[in-house]
């Protein structure tokens, strides 16, 4: 196994130290210096593409000078950034903007410190609204790691030896309105919760008639729609929400990632008032659900602060242009690879699904990749991108089949340009070439359990 450097020492000490092991078994313990925009510089100088954005968390790239110039003013001012005690006004300022741009019946804001918080007060107010328990969620879906969004996840990787989850929770299949319906019609369920294009799935885009349909549903049954837009959110998919594409008018939305900026964690709920007045319904429970650091100034700031970016620098019509670029891009460079099955994707939430190969020769090789370990495959694929290319990715969590593709919305068409030719050229050797086989039985020899 490789040595520590001296700067691993106390996070492996005192935070994480098989994580630090995982990096450097990947090859990807690496050490950066500068990061701006979509580029991350190591202490040599060189530089590494980042086509993840930290899982769609910086939509304005890395460090926009903008974001961290209102925060250095917000800092300045020596204001009450956690008084506790007061109406912070720029939580009314950011929440009238994020009802006003998601549009629909969502007038009222709830504000959390990350997508999982975001879940976990969904799950209360939908209880709140509906008096009832149940909640449907889908397959292949990831909420977050608490244990009430952990709850609405089938994936036995992410539950095991956590013990009892929530209760009458039930999955159903991701597009399958039928099970949708039969989960519903109880009238026993207070919500079914969706992320509108799902990420760690596999960057999965639902047919049209799908979310509508289920839309329907709940309100035919009593419950609620919950959208889970935390990756999907914030220009990502080229609309504000990914639910605009679908026309949808949801009960909730849940906001975070890229709401940050990437500098400070914020996320939000948005809900109608018939929700907000189910939780905050009288003096009594003015405070019946709050979080200490949720509407501190600075959160609010960069909320604002992002929100500014994004639309003055017109990165959900980039979103847009980019991803059909980028999606032609690949298609054309990898359509005539076996293992490419299939690139898709919405605005820049774009991934590439890959396939067990049909050569005999391939197949030997990638079927006892695939009994080492299931995300063998992928993760090679991530490490010889990382390692010899200088790209940053990774696989989705939940499908280790799919690359997922996000740059920051700020990428540029020659950095795409890069990306596309240096994906291909992984993908070449992978299909031509022994070395890519080799080296990554070799990385199984070294290690047990990856």
């Amino acid at each position: 196994m490789p040595t520590l450097v001296a700067s691993d020492v106390p996070y492996a000490n005192s935070v994480n130290p098989q994580w630090v092991r995982l990096l450097d078994i990947l090859q990807m313990n690496v050490e950066f210096t500068l990061c701006e925009g979509a580029e991350l510089f190591r202490p040599n100088g060189s530089r590494v593409l980042d086509f993840l954005s930290g899982y769609c968390v910086h939509n304005t790239g890395h460090n926009h000078p903008r974001i961290i110039s209102a925060l250095k003013e917000e800092l300045a001012r020596s204001g009450p950034v956690m008084l506790q005690s007061n109406v912070p006004e720029l939580a009314g300022e950011l929440a009238e903007r994020l009802c006003d741009r998601a549009g629909g019946r969502l007038k009222k804001v709830h504000f959390t410190n990350s997508g999982s918080e975001g879940v976990e007060a969904a799950i209360k107010f939908a209880r709140a609204r509906t008096r009832r328990d149940g909640l449907v969620y889908t397959e292949g879906a990831f909420h977050g790691l608490t244990c009430g969004a952990l709850s609405l996840m089938g994936n036995e990787f992410w539950r095991e030896g956590f013990g009892p989850l929530l209760p009458d929770t039930q999955q159903v299949p991701f597009g399958d309105l039928k099970s949708l319906e039969a989960e519903l019609s109880t009238k026993e369920c207070a919500a079914f919760i969706v992320e509108t294009m799902q990420g760690e799935g596999g960057i999965r885009i639902p047919g049209a008639p799908y979310l509508q349909e289920a839309q329907s549903l709940c309100r035919q049954y009593g419950s609620l729609l919950i959208l889970d837009e935390v990756q999907t959110g914030m220009y990502r998919t080229g609309r504000f929400l990914a639910a605009q594409h679908f026309n949808l008018d949801p009960d909730m939305v849940i906001l975070a990632k890229a709401l940050s900026g990437g500098l400070i964690p914020v996320g939000a709920v948005l809900m109608t008032d018939d929700v907000y007045n189910s939780v905050y319904s009288s003096l009594h429970r003015a405070i019946i659900h709050t979080s200490t650091y949720s509407e501190n100034n600075l959160a609010m700031r960069t909320g604002l602060a992002t929100l500014d970016v994004l639309e003055s620098e017109g990165l959900a019509a980039r979103a847009t242009a980019l991803g059909q670029y980028l999606r032609q891009r690949l298609q054309e460079t990898l359509a005539k690879y076996e293992m490419v099955k299939e690139v898709r994707g919405q605005g820049l939430f774009c991934g590439v699904e890959f396939q067990a190969p049909r050569q005999w020769t391939l197949r030997a090789s990638y079927e006892a990749f695939k009994r080492i370990h299931p995300g063998m495959f992928g993760q090679m694929l991530v490490m010889n991108l990382f390692r010899e290319k200088g790209i940053l990715t990774q696989m989705c969590g939940n499908n280790f089949q799919v690359l997922k593709v996000a740059p920051p919305l700020v990428v540029t068409d020659a950095q795409i340009d890069e990306f596309v030719s240096k994906v291909g050229e992984v993908v070449e050797s992978i299909h031509s070439s022994t070395t890519f086989w080799t080296e990554a039985l070799g990385l199984a020899r070294r290690v047990v359990n990856i």
